[in-house]
């Protein structure tokens, strides 16, 4: 391939494949002794936030703070990705592993902090 179609490289702005996840669950739910329903990674820099039907929405305000706009699902069986700029689906590389939290994870989780009303409070 010329250099005039550089569809080789693989590197989209705003993702880095290289990175690997902060961890198996949302940094802030984490450290405040929360709880999630479902998880998004920064496709930039691995942080793992809880998604905008948790009660924190910290994968949108990460990336409101951060400027970074494209998360993946990092739910098991799901690697689609989103950007907040377009408000649309979008396409990415395989990022690192691993690629969800832990399948003995709960969803919504992590089981030993959610609450007997759980659903009662995402209403």
């Amino acid at each position: 391939m010329t250099d005039d179609h550089p569809a080789h490289d693989a590197r989209i702005p705003g993702v880095d494949p290289s990175v690997p996840p902060s961890g198996p669950g949302c940094v802030e739910c984490t450290r405040d002794g929360s709880w999630w329903f479902h998880l998004r990674r920064c496709a930039e820099c691995g942080h793992i936030g809880c998604c905008d039907q948790s009660l924190g929405k910290h994968a949108t305000a990460h990336a409101q703070q951060t400027g970074h706009r494209i998360i993946q699902s990092f739910e098991p069986g799901e690697d689609w990705f989103w950007d907040y700029a377009t408000q649309r689906f979008a396409s990415g590389p395989e990022l690192a592993a691993p690629h969800s939290h832990p399948l003995d994870q709960s969803a919504p989780g992590p089981a030993d902090r959610l609450p007997a009303d759980w659903q009662r409070l995402l209403a």
